[in-house]
């Protein structure tokens, strides 16, 4: 269901539902256990995300939504489930691993909600990117409509998501939605290299920029306080100061 492989700093959890990769409470398991796992490894900094299906995730699981929707109870079933889907996309959001979301194929609904949670998104020109619930009277509530906004502000996220929108790939990045996107054959190579330079920076480095720029989104000064603590705690770490020092005796 989700396959997660250890190479060397890069965990890449590979997604594989068939047919799309819908999202059930097994599926959900699986991942929140992949990111737990990975982030258990002190040597592991980046966590790949990706999909040997033809879809990264086409989102919610229809069959679930089709068991439960019938009955009130059913229906707060769901509530549930969507609260599932909520924490662990935050948690895979405040882990310390760099995570990377390749979108080789469509990523809609819960699917792009996960993507958004990612750190970064790569993504092919022909991908198909959204959050479409609106058509179907529902809104994307596994976190979608509050990274959305914060990403790429309420102009674009009102635009998207109260138009039930869905964008291709080259779409995508013109809004600020992904980081970047290229035709779909050159995807998984540019995604692996993307990934490995990554892993080849300082994970401590990595973890603390992650904390100081989530803190920006916090009201008030305290994420410039954060960035002294943080860089105190990188002037005390033995590999820091070799690449320093390194750097220094560089440019003597």
């Amino acid at each position: 269901m989700i396959h997660c492989e250890i190479s060397g700093a890069v965990a890449t959890a590979t997604l594989s539902r068939p047919p799309l990769n819908a999202i059930n409470e097994e599926w959900l398991s699986a991942l929140a256990g992949a990111v737990q796992a990975a982030e258990a490894l002190p040597t592991v900094a980046v966590l790949h995300l990706r999909s040997d299906r033809r879809t990264f995730s086409a989102g919610a699981d229809l069959a679930l939504l089709r068991e439960r929707f019938a009955s009130a109870a059913g229906r707060a079933a769901m509530v549930e489930f969507v609260r599932r889907m909520q924490q662990v996309f935050a948690q895979l959001e405040r882990s310390r691993l760099v995570s990377v979301a390749e979108l080789g194929g469509p990523a809609l609904g819960g699917g792009f909600e996960l993507a958004l949670a990612c750190d970064l998104r790569i993504a092919a020109d022909e991908a198909k990117l959204g959050l479409p619930e609106a058509a179907l009277g529902l809104l994307p509530a596994a976190g979608g409509t509050q990274r959305l906004t914060r990403l790429c502000g309420a102009t674009t996220a009102r635009r998207l998501i109260l138009g039930a929108e869905v964008l291709n790939g080259r779409q995508a990045l013109e809004l600020g939605l992904v980081q970047w996107s290229m035709p779909a054959a050159e995807l998984p190579a540019r995604a692996r290299e993307l990934v490995l330079h990554i892993a080849g920076l300082p994970a401590a480095a990595l973890a603390a920029t992650k904390r100081c720029i989530a803190a920006a989104a916090a009201p008030g000064d305290a994420g410039f306080n954060l960035e002294l603590e943080e860089t105190a705690r990188l002037y005390a770490v033995p590999d820091t100061q070799a690449r320093v020092q390194k750097f220094l005796d560089q440019r003597r």
